[in-house]
């Protein structure tokens, strides 16, 4: 009863709108990630209140996964990359002349989705957190072990690459003062290294200055859109959604599940979606010729994940992609440090936070109907003028988080790296996790090496048998992964 008192005031609700309506603008325009406006927005939510930051951060987040698949539809150009699935019908239903029912079934399923995970998020988080304050030192450790090699071989890259972003995120991880003993280590005598590395101009960096060279690159093909339609034809029925209710059902519980496991994210999940809806489908030689039914299992499927996935932040501190990395910084910022005690010290907070998420899937439902055919006129706007607005925003936030001129170094170090990471084919989610959980997982192994004293395996396997079986059981999956990767490469 709190929580819902808390979330229930007029400052909330503006600030969801104003997230929901800026991610939909974002996510519309290609070339313009969701991860990159909310790592450069990220640090104006600081100068609000907690309940105001992050259901901003949350309603961009929403807005811009379903913002994507405007220009997947219409242009056939996904403005993230939950959306790719939705370019193999949607541009055939604009060809058709049945382009407004493609975006209309694209928001529905949507929000439905969203909303239907979100109410699973709800009843999860706190059982989840309940086990969570049942693990130890070990188990703990296991876990955040597990949850670096899934990012790594659930990549978009071969799990070698995303092996090496892991260990660079590691190191430097590891640059500035020692968790366990408080010393200095790998500093080299630069004052700037002293206290580590900050988090926020590395992301900003990471995510920012690529997509802004991406946008610039974008020039010569911009010119080349295909325009969206004149005439969008008629309005979805009700009877073509209740058609496409078991689809997005399935998708649904499919990408619920998916959003809870650390590194798969809404791409795996909305052409896991697709898969599966096509194999059931009576009629699956529609798909990819215009099918509402695969616009319907796409985007239910990766609109469901964006729940679920707060449930191994909040609980455990494990982010589960690149947004919710950025997530985390801003949850940190405002002094509500994801992990197994956060319900616990702050649960009306965070359940309202949590239910703010049901009030931007209703305020998503209403501004995108307004939206949408501002959006779709937007969608053929050249990348070069965004490109000046992102510089200034990526480099106004970041100044303005520490007022540090120092961050400014590490945007542009990190900027460079980001751009090389891509050039290269590199993922950078491992490295960024890697990086988040670093210290928390070299915390939890000295604490079990203190508990253990001199015997460390019989420790483990008398007294801690979980943290055998979680590390025994991510090997495997690991193994069985690279040996499936070698297989297929010769």
């Amino acid at each position: 009863m709190t929580a819902v008192a808390l979330v229930m005031h007029w400052q909330v609700a503006v600030a969801v709108s104003i997230g929901v309506a800026i991610g939909i603008l974002v996510g519309g325009l290609p070339g313009l990630t969701t991860a990159t406006a909310i790592a450069i927005v990220l640090p104006f939510s600081f100068f609000v209140e907690p309940l105001i930051g992050l259901p901003f951060l949350i309603g961009l987040y929403k807005g811009g996964i379903f913002g994507g698949s405007i220009p997947a539809i219409l242009i056939a150009t996904p403005g993230t990359g939950a959306s790719v699935a939705t370019i193999l019908d949607g541009p055939a239903l604009v060809r058709k002349g049945n382009g407004r029912k493609a975006l209309e079934m694209a928001l529905y399923a949507s929000v439905t989705g969203d909303t239907a995970s979100d109410v699973l998020t709800l009843l999860l988080v706190v059982p989840f957190a309940a086990a969570a304050l049942l693990a130890g030192p070990p188990e703990m450790a296991a876990i955040l072990f597990a949850a670096i090699v899934l990012t790594i071989i659930a990549g978009t890259t071969s799990w070698l690459r995303g092996a090496i972003m892991a260990c660079i995120g590691i190191l430097l991880a590891t640059v500035g003062r020692d968790p366990l003993e408080f010393g200095q280590r790998l500093t080299f005598g630069m004052d700037i290294l002293e206290g580590g590395i900050p988090l926020l101009p590395m992301l900003i960096g990471l995510f920012a200055i690529p997509e802004l060279m991406r946008m610039i690159a974008l020039r010569k093909s911009a010119t080349g859109r295909i325009p969206p339609p004149v005439d969008p034809g008629p309005g979805l029925t009700l009877g073509e959604f209740k058609r496409a209710g078991r689809t997005i059902a399935r998708s649904t519980f499919l990408g619920s599940i998916i959003g809870i496991v650390p590194g798969m994210g809404q791409p795996v999940a909305a052409f896991s979606g697709y898969a599966m809806a096509k194999r059931a489908s009576p009629r699956p030689e529609e798909f990819g010729r215009g099918s509402l039914e695969g616009i319907a299992a796409a985007e239910a499927a990766n609109n469901a994940v964006n729940g679920p996935t707060l449930i191994p932040l909040l609980t455990l501190g494990i982010p589960g992609d690149k947004i919710t990395a950025i997530l985390l910084g801003a949850f940190v910022a405002h002094g509500l440090r994801p992990g197994p005690q956060l319900v616990e010290q702050h649960g009306p907070v965070i359940l309202a936070i949590l239910l703010a998420m049901l009030l931007s899937n209703l305020l998503l439902l209403v501004i995108a109907r307004v939206l949408i055919p501002a959006v779709a006129r937007l969608v053929t706007m050249d990348p070069n003028l965004l490109a000046p607005i992102v510089l200034v925003l990526a480099w106004t936030g970041v100044y303005l988080y520490r007022s540090d001129s120092s961050d400014l170094f590490f945007l542009a170090l990190f900027g460079v790296l980001g751009v090389l990471a891509r050039r290269g084919k590199f993922d950078l989610a491992p490295m960024v996790l890697a990086f988040i959980l670093c210290e928390s997982l070299e915390y939890s192994v000295g604490q079990t090496l203190n508990l253990a004293r001199d015997g460390v395996l019989e420790y483990l396997l008398l007294d801690r048998p979980g943290a055998i079986i979680i590390l025994l059981s991510v090997s495997g999956v690991a193994l069985w992964v690279g040996l499936s990767e070698k297989r297929s490469l010769s």
